[in-house]
């Protein structure tokens, strides 16, 4: 990477992480279109690293009300959405999965904005977890099906839930990759060095968390992550 493209990746994950480590869920939909735009070579790997090094930092300030009994039914349906994700990445061209990353993103924030009702369930927490398998481990961005299930509950259930599923779902998703071929060391070379900026961010989420109300940021990384996927998209289809 030239240092051009590495800042503004490196920017993308402080404001992604930053809202993460406030609200749950933002990495992925902030840095994965940036990244995709910038370097799609980084893609998945790069912000896959960066999403089981990010709960990390979260979970050792912040390690209570966590719902084992809902991750005990999103964390195994996640399994067969891994395997349907890696069979994505091995299939699509760069060019495909920038358009898929972008349609990702988009649909993420459309159901996000809209704040749909779903009940906390089996059913749901298994459907999530297999979507966001998919989701995750092709384009990095596996938050959002679980969020939507999680949106209605306490705010640090929904951090440290979330938190875990992240730990070990992206946990998955690298290994699986690893095992097919499609982590390269130039992602996980990557994903290391964006480290510092993922520490920064999650020190300054714990500081909006206490400055700033989460009707606020919530928009803000929504608009955010929708020009990205607009301008990702617009590349992908003309460029392509």
């Amino acid at each position: 990477m030239d240092p051009t493209t590495y800042a503004v990746i490196a920017a993308a994950v402080v404001v992604g992480s930053t809202v993460q480590s406030a609200v749950g869920l933002g990495v992925g939909l902030v840095a994965a279109p940036v990244t995709a735009l910038l370097e799609p070579t980084l893609m998945p790997g790069t912000l896959l690293i960066v999403a089981v090094l990010m709960p990390c930092l979260t979970l050792i300030h912040d390690h209570h009300d966590i719902d084992w009994r809902g991750l005990g039914w999103a964390l195994p349906a996640r399994l067969p959405g891994t395997v349907v994700g890696v069979w994505v990445v091995a299939t699509l061209t760069e060019r495909e999965l920038g358009i898929m990353i972008g349609l990702v993103v988009l649909l993420a924030v459309v159901v996000t904005w809209r704040a749909v009702v779903v009940p906390v369930n089996r059913l749901t927490l298994s459907a999530a977890g297999f979507t966001s398998g998919i989701t995750g481990t092709a384009t990095s961005i596996g938050g959002p099906p679980i969020a939507i299930v999680y949106q209605h509950r306490p705010a640090r259930q929904i951090r440290t839930t979330m938190a875990v599923y992240f730990l070990i779902g992206a946990t998955l998703s690298l290994g699986a990759l690893m095992v097919a071929g499609d982590l390269t060391g130039k992602q996980v070379v990557a994903g290391v060095a964006l480290l510092p900026f993922l520490a920064l961010g999650t020190l300054a989420g714990a500081w909006a968390r206490r400055s700033m109300p989460a009707h606020v940021v919530r928009p803000s990384v929504l608009i955010v992550s929708s020009a990205s996927a607009v301008v990702l998209l617009v590349r992908s289809v003309v460029g392509g």
